[in-house]
């Protein structure tokens, strides 16, 4: 790794590539920068549900963590360490697939209240990094790296929250 960089506005804007992997200036905020980009996510999510039609999502998220892995890992190099807190894409892609597969129906979004309980387990599983999501942060190392424990929390995220209304259906439904 090269020397640390500091991740300010100048280092966002010297390259297109810099400015999405700190999540348009999200990662740039001084206290909880996966916070304020997993804000930015969601935003990202309202306006993406309104124009990319239902079946392009899937190709979609595709495309945006597949291209994740190599514009955080060059943002990361840039900067000088290997998982900088201000690279946020990793948990913009991480929320926008949490958000889309709590659709009820293909792009009818999730009710709110469903929405920020996704968005604060996410949060949760990201910010804490036990289990699956540590492991994953401490052994999977480049961009790739600082993509995936995003995508872990995710899928904690979404079992954590379609556990509960398995289990709420079935005690809605018992006996």
């Amino acid at each position: 790794m090269n020397r640390p960089v500091r991740a300010d506005w100048r280092f966002a804007l010297r390259d297109p590539l810099h400015l999405l992997a700190l999540g348009l200036g999200s990662g740039l905020a001084p206290r909880a920068p996966g916070t304020f980009g997993t804000l930015v996510g969601w935003a990202g999510y309202w306006l993406l549900v309104r124009v990319l039609p239902p079946p392009l999502w899937g190709l979609w998220l595709f495309v945006a963590f597949t291209g994740g892995i190599w514009i955080c890992g060059r943002a990361a190099r840039a900067l000088g360490t290997d998982d900088p807190s201000p690279v946020v894409w990793d948990e913009i892609v991480a929320i926008w697939l949490v958000l889309w597969l709590l659709q009820p129906a293909p792009g009818v979004p999730a009710a709110w209240w469903m929405q920020a309980l996704g968005f604060a387990l996410f949060r949760v599983f990201d910010a804490v990094k036990r289990g699956p999501v540590g492991w994953a942060d401490r052994h999977v190392k480049g961009g790739l790296g600082i993509m995936v424990d995003d995508l872990v929390a995710a899928g904690l995220t979404l079992a954590v929250m379609f556990g509960a209304l398995l289990g709420a259906a079935w005690w809605t439904h018992r006996g």
